[in-house]
């Protein structure tokens, strides 16, 4: 391991670590594994899409086996963020979130990535709407009470670990939420 990729993935982790426990829970029936935090009056929670639950979310909605495969097997999650009890709007965009993992830090892939390959590949147009319609936001903005969820890849392979800093801006002010230790499905 890099000693400067350690640094920085330590540096990443000082503020999420300072935020307090996090809940992790296992479903009995899948063995699918969720991560959830509360910061700020804000609730951020990753759960596990089993490679084989992405591969037939989108064989069934148009996608090809092997165009499907690339997303199935890049680390995938229901993702949710609420605005629980922050003191106004939560605006957040993804390009400001942050991978910890043994080499460093990491930016999330961005959709836009996803929807070009897509493009290249020839996928129908109907399979590419529904491809981005379940897709976790890339930014949005969140009033006390509102929420939304989608699925979010992080890029890592199969039974990859790593730690997820969130930022989110209320007003002027950045805050930011983390889970750590979460692990991609095998």
């Amino acid at each position: 391991m890099n000693p400067r990729g350690t640094a920085s993935a330590l540096a990443l982790l000082v503020p999420i670590l300072a935020q307090g426990a996090q809940e992790q829970r296992t479903d009995p029936d899948t063995g699918a594994r969720t991560w959830e935090t509360r910061a700020q009056g804000v609730t951020l929670r990753l759960t596990q899409i089993l490679p084989d639950q992405a591969r037939a979310f989108y064989l069934n909605r148009g996608f090809g086996a092997g165009d499907v495969e690339p997303y199935a097997t890049a680390c995938v999650f229901m993702t949710v963020l609420r605005n629980d009890a922050a003191p106004g709007a939560v605006a957040f965009a993804l390009r400001d979130w942050r991978l910890g993992v043994a080499g460093g830090e990491l930016p999330l892939r961005p959709v836009e990535d996803w929807m070009a390959l897509w493009q290249q590949r020839g996928l129908p147009e109907a399979a590419r709407i529904a491809f981005r319609w379940a897709q976790f936001p890339p930014e949005q903005e969140y009033e006390p009470g509102e929420w939304n969820q989608g699925m979010l890849a992080v890029g890592l392979p199969p039974g990859a670990r790593f730690d997820l800093a969130a930022r989110w801006r209320v007003a002027d002010k950045t805050y930011e939420g983390g889970l750590t230790d979460v692990r991609c499905a095998p």
